[in-house]
Order: C-alpha cells, then structure tokens, then sequence
C-alpha cells in the first residue's frame, strides 16, 4: 500500500523542470523540482550525462518529500544549450516519471537480444589482455559492434556487444554461447590470476554502460589499492583525488567532499557511486574550475543513519577515489574485431 500510494503520489505530481539561458552569463541552467525518492538524483544526472553536457555547477537538495536540483550546464564547445530541439527533449527527458537506472540485482541474466549479444567481463589487467580477448571472439566467429573497457588498480572490465559474423544479428545458440563464456573466462583467469575471472551475458540497455562498468569493478573489489611490485601491481603516478569525510552532528549527516581534476563525466560516476552502495544525497553543491573539481555533499545511508564507523568511514571514501579515477582508463571499441586482435591492454 505504501509504494501504491507513492506511485500515486508521484503521477499527481511530475517532475517539473525549467530550462533558462538568461539566468546566467555563460551557462545554461537548468531546474528540476520533483517528488523525492532514491535514485532520482542518479537519473537526472544520467540525462544530462547522456546528452553530453558539461555540468559546471550544481546545487542539490532533497530535504523531506521534495527533489529540487539546479544545474549550469555547457556543451563540449563551451556554450549555452540553444538549439530548441535539444532543449525540449531534455525537458521531455527529465520530466518524464521513467526510471533509467535499475538496481544491480535486476540489472544481470542471459537474455540477448535480436541485434546483439551483451557481454560483461571482468578479471586482472596484463599486456595483451585485450588482444587476446578479441582473437577468442574472432576465432568463435563474433563481431565486436560496440564495446568499453576500464581498467583500474589492476583490474579490468568491458561490456562487450557482438553479432554473429554469419548473420549480423545476436548469438542464441545456448551450446555456443555456453562455449564464449568458457573460453573468455579461461583468458580472464590467465597463470597467476588469485582472484576469480568473471563473464556474463546481459539484457542490452537495461543499464547505463557506464554504470555498469562501476558496478562489475565495484563488485570485484577495485576500490582496494594493490602495494608493492608483485604480479598485478601497478604504478599510478597522476595526482590522487582528495576525498575526506566528517560529521554533521546537528543535522546527524556525514559531509563527504572531493577535490579532483575536472573531467567530463565526474559527476555522474560520483553519483554512480553512491546510489549504488545505498547512500543518499540530501544536499550538495558541485562547483568545477578550469583544472579541479570541489564538490561536496550531505549524505545519510538509506535506512536514515549517517556513516557510523570508521571502517565505513575508510570503505566509502576508497569507493569514492576509484569511482574518481576508473574512467582515466576508458577505451571504446567500435570497430570488426578481426581488426583489434593487435591491441593490447597495456596501452590503454
């Protein structure tokens, strides 16, 4: 009855938004106002992300019943967002009471669909990783359509799309689909791998790719950093993200801020982050400068508790650096995979 009523609650009041180029000299702002609940956030953010817009400033907050967020927003040129067209599918987009980003339990099967085959994998990085990934699948016949790959504190993982070579559409044949996911798992684990390769077949589109990748590294525990020289070890001399945490003890919050690098994207892997291990953001400001990123938010755990001990403390603030850093590594694919089978994943 109480997610009955607040569906009800919901359809009476849609989202609201309002797209404005006067309020501000250089950006384009945009205002959503909004009944609150999870993941609202996350789906806002992943609209404009999906647009590939720039998000300058923001200011956050999702106090009691209400969502009420108001994002400076440019395109990659640096401009205000004037076409009419792009404004009012953003305006459709954000108004509408669809969801775009389904929990990781719901977001896993063996289900491909009638254009292509969604594979993700997932194991330790190591030169030639990625060739040999590709000449397995050239070998079994399959097209790479699309694909992306993060590598991050030694560990790797890729959401692969790919056709059957013969007929340009998803591979159904359960034997041989049986037989991909053996053969891959077999690269994956490689000679000295102590930790478990993983490979799966997905539903297409049923979650950002980009979420997805923070998901399957998150799941493989890159956020723990890998010391000394050793097999997997890797060394990482660009600048660290400076991420604290602290008390609010008269708003029972925890202030989590971050200073980075700036980069496209930022925002949308922080809240990635977040939503995913069930943290909340109830306010929050992000401002970004021609080189570093500040951005800082209240938080409380879904069940209405702050961040209440140091391990969780630790636990958070590494998710939150590897959330930062995952996507230095992203590579796309949008080629034959006959045509990768020399790439190797050291270069990425």
């Amino acid at each position: 009855m109480d997610d009955e009523y607040a569906k009800f609650i919901r359809r009476m009041n849609p989202p609201r938004v309002v797209i404005d180029n006067n309020a501000c000299e250089d950006a384009t702002v945009i205002q959503v106002d909004s009944v609150n609940r999870h993941g609202i956030l996350l789906e806002v953010v992943q609209v404009l992300t999906d647009m590939n817009l720039v998000i300058t400033k923001a200011y956050i907050s999702s106090d009691a019943g209400w969502f009420m967020d108001v994002f400076n927003v440019i395109d990659h040129d640096g401009n205000k967002i004037r076409d009419k067209e792009d404004i009012d599918y953003i305006q459709r987009r954000l108004e509408s009471n669809a969801s775009f980003a389904p929990s990781l339990r719901e977001s896993v099967g063996v289900m491909p669909s009638e254009e292509y085959t969604s594979i993700e994998l997932s194991g330790t990085d190591r030169p030639g990783l990625l060739s040999e990934v590709c000449a397995v699948l050239a070998d079994l016949g399959c097209n790479v359509v699309n694909a992306e790959i993060w590598t991050h504190n030694a560990r790797a993982a890729a959401v692969v799309h790919v056709t059957d070579e013969s007929t340009a559409c998803a591979i159904k044949d359960p034997t041989r689909l049986s037989t991909i996911k053996d053969l891959l798992r077999n690269v994956l684990r490689g000679d000295d791998d102590l930790k478990t390769a993983n490979m799966k077949l997905s539903p297409p589109g049923v979650t950002n790719r980009g979420r997805r990748l923070h998901q399957i590294m998150f799941a493989d525990r890159d956020y723990e950093r890998i010391g000394g020289t050793g097999v997997g070890a890797v060394e990482n001399t660009s600048p660290r993200p400076h991420v604290t945490l602290f008390d609010c003890i008269q708003k029972e919050y925890t202030v989590v801020t971050m200073r980075s690098k700036d980069r496209p994207k930022l925002l949308f892997d922080i809240i990635c982050t977040l939503t995913d291990m069930q943290y909340v953001v109830f306010h929050g400001v992000v401002k970004t400068g021609r080189m570093e990123a500040y951005q800082e938010f209240y938080i409380r755990h879904v069940d209405g508790l702050p961040v209440s001990s140091e391990a969780e403390r630790e636990r958070v603030a590494q998710c939150l650096e590897a959330a930062i850093e995952r996507r230095a590594s992203e590579v796309e694919w949008s080629l034959n995979c006959a045509q990768k089978t020399e790439l190797d994943s050291s270069q990425i």
